[in-house]
């Protein structure tokens, strides 16, 4: 998997030091506009933790803020989502039932403004929630 890296420097030797060589790093970038703007064949982006790195000019207008935040249950629910998993899984996973997890799943999708599960994702590794 080829991708690129948006952040700091520290950030993004941080970044690197987590990949291990497990994918390659084909660039880097101080911000996600420059990374979008170099137009890199690149398979993901992965970027730093530091909210400064947001270009939020880049957002949809429908991204542009949460009126309500995520729960910390939620996040946990994303993050399984934004590996693939199934409802069931993640109920699994969280101990918790699968009616549950849907629950999750729909205010997660409230909250985020997104029309389905991948939708979901995408709308939250833009604003930082999360990292694939």
């Amino acid at each position: 998997m080829r991708i690129l890296l948006v952040g700091t420097a520290v950030e993004r030797a941080r970044l690197r030091a987590q990949v291990n060589g497990s994918m390659a790093v084909v660039g880097e970038y101080a911000t996600l506009a420059a990374a979008r703007a170099a137009s890199a064949a690149a398979d993901a982006i992965l970027v730093g933790s530091g909210g400064g790195l947001r270009d939020d000019a880049m957002l949809d207008a429908a991204d542009a803020g949460l009126d309500e935040p995520l729960t910390s249950r939620e996040i946990q629910v994303l993050e399984l989502l934004a590996e693939g998993l199934a409802n069931k899984a993640i109920a699994a996973r969280l101990g918790i039932s699968d009616q549950t997890v849907k629950f999750h799943v729909a205010s997660i999708s409230g909250k985020l403004g997104a029309v389905n599960r991948t939708d979901a994702v995408r709308r939250a590794v833009r604003r930082g929630l999360i990292t694939l």
